[in-house]
């Protein structure tokens, strides 16, 4: 078998003297001749072609031919022979070619250059192994001598001249060549053997005797070839030009920079044009207009392709875009905005109130500071959503970021612009959204600040929300003041206690204590359940939430300060019956009432079981109060003695403040055993375990003392406490009750717990005039001074 690597029309410098025109047309080619297929490729008569022959009784064969006349009868190998070697019948048309030159390679591979000499006919396969040999004869062109041959030939001369002008890869002697060509059937042949044709176009020209069927196959094949070849240089033109019009463009760029510099100008590009007309538009103060003028110069100088170009460029539009001296309006009536917050939100009359008097004070003094409220609660009770009614309230744009994992100070302040990627704070990007100087800006959950060796936010933050130091805040990125009195923050947290002493005293605390069950009756009716009828495609005629209903998910499927897991509740409510609607099972002009007793069908079995003290108490139990950030809770503490040595054992994940308590309430009690009743004996031949349950939940805080107290005094005694009470407060080592915080959230727990009486400190008085008039009319409270009296309201029958 061979392979074809090379055709070319003109013939060899190392061809023999007789291997001419005139040489070829003069060969006597006998009738029977070796048979050589080619693989892949086909010659024509008078074209040159170098072909690898690789099968060893190929080589064999091509030896012999070389050494005798040199003629072999080239026939395309498809048709020539089967996968196994054998031959069948050969494709009918062959081309009669003499070996030219053999080169023998190391590989064991034989290239042999070869032309063609004429076009012939297989009539009869003689031998077929090992070396074919086949008996020919010649074919004669025919149809040349008519007038469409003739006009079929110029045509194909016109187009494959083109086509030798727009290929780069065809030499231009093949223009010489193609002037001295006047035989048609030779013209077709070279113009089959030059150009790219399928290999079944090139069958179909070998094997055609008509000259004006070879033509009008190739004029065919010539067509889309230069289609082709139009279309590529036009797109190659196209690019030419684009680059030529860019190196000029850049040429006269470069010229005009020099006889710039010459003339001491610099002209400004689209792009800093642009800039500078927004500064021309823009409101800026004085170190803003210069900082963004001195970029700019620094930027005609630049060129656009430098690295720094794009630096340059963002900060100069982030100068740009900051709203320096923008501020919206403020709504100053008080009225209309006391509407909008009680539309929003339910209760909450200390934080209305005080963003009421910030709206009044800021009638009477225009140029007064934004205050910076800090609004501290549970989770669930609208802390978030407050920061949005009061925006809505005052008019003013609201922004808001969450700074909950937060610990490189480069989010507050910004990067400096040796960084990659540098950009400005959170606190400034938040106000170029808003695009106003004075919006309402949020921070979220400020008491989840990280601090680690990136810096520390919290201190960051230090500068943002100090009143007096906030008209000049510097950003790292822009390194220019920007004025941040005009901001009203609001920041909100769950805990007080990991936000840094220093940046709490800048802020305002106002408490949003947990919900009543009747407060979350009256939010479950004006809000959740409108939202959620309207979130899940129901309307209020097919379906009605009773109050006692939403009362039943409080007490049965919900414990929680907020009304967050009740609004889900309500909505898990609403779903059921809009896949009841759908499926059928429910008459969608049927309005559905659901009472208490539909809760399980729509919600499953109760989930919430809470720890009810015990309506008959043992003794050494006592029932106390403790705050949490989910809100209030009932503790009960346990109290046990066993045969030791005194020795005191504190159980329940209790905090190092609680275990101090524990010690000064065995203090306390050990040293009133007269009083009490008791031999000291007790106090030293027992151990006493402490143990407050749900081990799993860390406690800690001095405001159990008491109740701690009660319950050692109670096992001391054999007396059972009271049932019904609850306490709190800290105990001192001479037994004075100190007061505590989070008083009504725990006398809302008290309250859920169906409590009666409960034992306060007397300096938190003052703190139940914040509690509701539902809760105190459940409760009935104590107020003590000294350990003393809570024992005798413990132990009173």
């Amino acid at each position: 078998m061979t392979d074809e690597s090379h055709s070319s029309d003109s013939p060899p410098a190392t061809a023999p003297p007789e291997d001419t025109e005139q040489g070829l047309v003069a060969v006597d080619v006998p009738d029977v001749l070796p048979l050589l297929p080619l693989e892949g490729t086909v010659l024509f008569p008078y074209t040159m072609s170098s072909l690898a022959i690789r099968d060893s009784g190929y080589i064999s064969l091509t030896e012999d031919v070389t050494a005798g006349d040199r003629l072999v009868v080239f026939v395309p190998a498809a048709a020539t022979e089967e996968p196994d070697g054998h031959m069948v019948e050969p494709f009918p048309v062959g081309c009669v070619g003499r070996i030219v030159k053999m080169i023998r390679f190391p590989d064991e591979t034989v290239r042999v250059l070869t032309r063609g000499i004429r076009r012939v006919r297989i009539d009869e396969v003689i031998t077929a192994e090992p070396s074919p040999c086949v008996r020919i004869s010649e074919m004669e062109d025919t149809g040349t001598d008519t007038v469409e041959a003739e006009a079929v030939a110029r045509n194909a001369q016109i187009m494959f001249n083109e086509i030798i002008g727009l290929s780069p890869h065809l030499p231009d002697e093949l223009r010489v060549a193609l002037l001295n060509i006047y035989d048609y059937g030779r013209l077709a042949d070279l113009i089959a053997d030059t150009i790219g044709l399928a290999y079944e176009e090139k069958l179909q020209v070998l094997a055609a005797e008509d000259v004006q069927v070879r033509l009008s196959i190739v004029n065919d094949a010539m067509a889309r070839e230069l289609n082709v070849l139009r279309l590529g240089n036009e797109i190659q033109a196209k690019v030419n030009t684009a680059f030529a019009e860019h190196q000029r463009e850049q040429l006269l760029r470069e010229q005009l920079r020099a006889i710039q510099e010459q003339l001491g100008e610099e002209p400004d590009t689209p792009d800093i044009a642009e800039l500078r007309q927004k500064m021309a538009d823009a409101d800026l103060p004085k170190e803003a207009r210069e900082a963004a003028e001195r970029e700019l110069d620094r930027l005609r100088r630049m060129h656009p392709a430098a690295a720094d170009y794009n630096v340059s460029r963002t900060y100069v539009e982030w100068l740009l875009d900051m709203p320096w001296q923008t501020c919206t309006e403020d709504r100053l009536d008080i009225r209309k905005a006391r509407r909008i917050l009680d539309a929003d939100h339910y209760d909450l009359d200390l934080v209305k109130d005080r963003i009421l008097e910030h709206l009044a004070v800021m009638q009477l003094k225009t140029d007064g500071n934004s205050p910076v409220l800090c609004f501290v609660g549970p989770p669930g009770v609208g802390k978030t959503s407050l920061g949005q009614s009061i925006a809505r309230a005052m008019g003013r744009e609201f922004v808001r970021i969450s700074l909950g994992g937060i610990r490189d100070e480069a989010e507050i302040r910004g990067h400096r612009r040796t960084y990659v990627s540098a950009l400005p704070g959170r606190i400034l990007q938040g106000i170029r959204k808003a695009k106003t100087a004075n919006p309402v800006f949020m921070l979220d959950e400020i008491d989840k600040l990280g601090t680690d060796f990136r810096g520390d936010p919290g201190s960051a933050l230090l500068e943002v929300l100090d009143p007096q130091q906030n008209n000049a805040f510097s950003d790292h990125y822009l390194e220019v003041s920007f004025d941040l009195s005009r901001v009203m923050f609001i920041t909100t947290a769950n805990l007080l206690d990991p936000i840094p002493p220093a940046l709490l005293d800048r802020m305002e605390v106002i408490r949003i204590p947990g919900y009543t069950r009747l407060d979350k009756r009256h939010i479950a009716r004006r809000f959740l359940i409108p939202r959620q009828l309207e979130t899940n495609g129901l309307s209020k005629s097919q379906l009605a939430i009773k109050p006692t209903a939403v009362d039943g998910i409080v007490s049965q499927y919900t414990m929680e300060a907020g009304v967050r897991n009740l609004e889900r509740e309500i909505g898990r409510v609403c779903r059921k019956h809009a896949r009841r609607i759908v499926e059928g099972d429910a008459d969608p002009a049927v309005r559905a009432s659901i009472g208490v007793a539909e809760l399980a069908d729509y919600l499953g079995p109760r989930k919430v079981f809470p720890d009810l003290p015990p309506k008959t108490p043992g003794v050494g139990i006592a029932t106390g109060l403790a705050w949490t950030s989910a809100g209030g809770e009932t503790l009960q503490i346990e109290v046990n003695a066993l045969p030791g040595t005194g020795k005191l054992t504190l159980t329940g994940s209790l905090g190092d403040v609680m275990k101090e308590s524990a010690q000064i309430a065995l203090s306390y009690v050990r040293s009133r055993h007269e009083a009490l009743g008791v031999d000291d004996k007790r106090f030293s031949e027992q151990d006493f375990h402490i143990h407050v349950p749900a081990g799993a939940t860390p406690k800690d805080g001095p405001s159990a003392g008491i109740a701690i107290a009660c319950a050692l005094a109670s096992l001391a005694t054999d007396r059972p406490v009271r049932p019904g009470l609850a306490m709190t407060g800290e105990i001192s080592l001479r037994g004075r009750v100190l007061p505590i915080g989070g008083l009504k959230e725990k006398l809302l727990a008290a309250a859920r717990a169906k409590l009666t009486t409960v034992i306060i400190p007397a300096q938190n008085s003052s703190d139940l005039e914040d509690i509701p008039e539902e809760i105190r009319s459940k409760l009935t409270v104590v107020q003590v001074t000294d350990a003393a009296s809570v024992l005798d309201v413990a132990f009173a029958t």
